[in-house]
């Protein structure tokens, strides 16, 4: 049992509050079931109706030391729901659903789009052989279009489908460099094609270590630019945990299973080994 406590409001997107239990999204009235994760960034819950299921995502708004952070959470929720849009033809990625309204009032800080039946890829799993392959066709017409993921680094973040396929959830930081903020900047590409070469590598990482027909495979090569990336990243992570744990909202060596209410994707994990 976990000798942490629950996060105080300042370590949760949402401070006190939980996502509604009740949202209308294009006209039809859905009732949370589930709370999938609800960390400083974003909460995240599972809706339903009579007309089926979706997912919202509820952007940060609680102040940080007093200063607002409203418009922080309306500028990650445009830039998903853009991607989303964007992508909406993809099989792999799910179709955003539109607008989030709750006691009446639009929830600028939401994005929603449809609930996938599945669970994320978890550590050592195996899938079958189309896997991997319809995931890089999927990042290979991203890139296309203009849009590197990012954050291909959480194996959370792909969902292993009731199907049998891949789906890409959580476009919260994707980078789209054909935005009309950024594509006029000098050196934009530059940066956006080093975004691409990480993502490659992170989809490579999780096949070599989770696809049997990679075992004998070379492993990937981590890119120069996210080895420099990872010299500030990986100090700057274990002195966030250290806080989390001195603030106890985590405890042991801060892993975020130890947290009171831990993602979906760590409980999942968990209760897999506890099986």
């Amino acid at each position: 049992m976990s000798a942490a406590k629950p996060r105080p409001p300042l370590f949760r997107a949402l401070g006190k509050n939980d996502p509604p239990t009740e949202v209308v999204v294009g006209g039809i009235t859905y009732f949370r079931t589930e709370i999938y994760k609800h960390d400083s960034w974003a909460a995240t819950a599972l809706y339903s109706s009579e007309q089926g299921q979706i997912v919202c995502k509820f952007n940060r708004t609680q102040p940080i030391l007093g200063l607002s952070t409203a418009w922080l959470g309306r500028r990650l929720a445009s830039r998903e729901h853009r991607a989303l849009t964007r992508l909406a033809d993809l099989d792999t990625i799910p179709k955003p659903m539109g607008a989030v309204y709750a006691n009446g009032r639009l929830q600028r800080n939401a994005v929603s789009r449809r609930y996938i039946p599945g669970h994320p890829l978890m550590l050592n799993e195996r899938v079958g052989p189309h896997f991997y392959p319809a995931l890089r066709a999927t990042l290979a017409e991203m890139q296309r279009r203009g849009i590197a993921y990012v954050d291909l680094h959480k194996r959370e973040n792909v969902i292993v489908g009731d199907d049998g396929r891949p789906y890409l959830v959580d476009f919260q930081i994707c980078f789209d460099v054909t935005h009309p903020r950024v594509r006029w900047l000098p050196g934009i590409r530059t940066v956006f094609d080093a975004l691409c070469t990480g993502d490659r590598y992170h989809l490579q990482k999780h096949a070599h270590r989770l696809d049997g027909s990679a075992e004998d495979a070379p492993r990937p090569v981590i890119p120069a630019w996210l080895q420099a990336h990872r010299l500030i990243a990986v100090p700057f992570r274990q002195l966030r945990r250290r806080m989390l744990v001195s603030k106890g909202i985590r405890s042991g060596r801060g892993a975020v299973s130890t947290e009171v209410f831990a993602e979906d994707a760590v409980r999942r994990e968990s209760a897999s080994r506890a099986a």
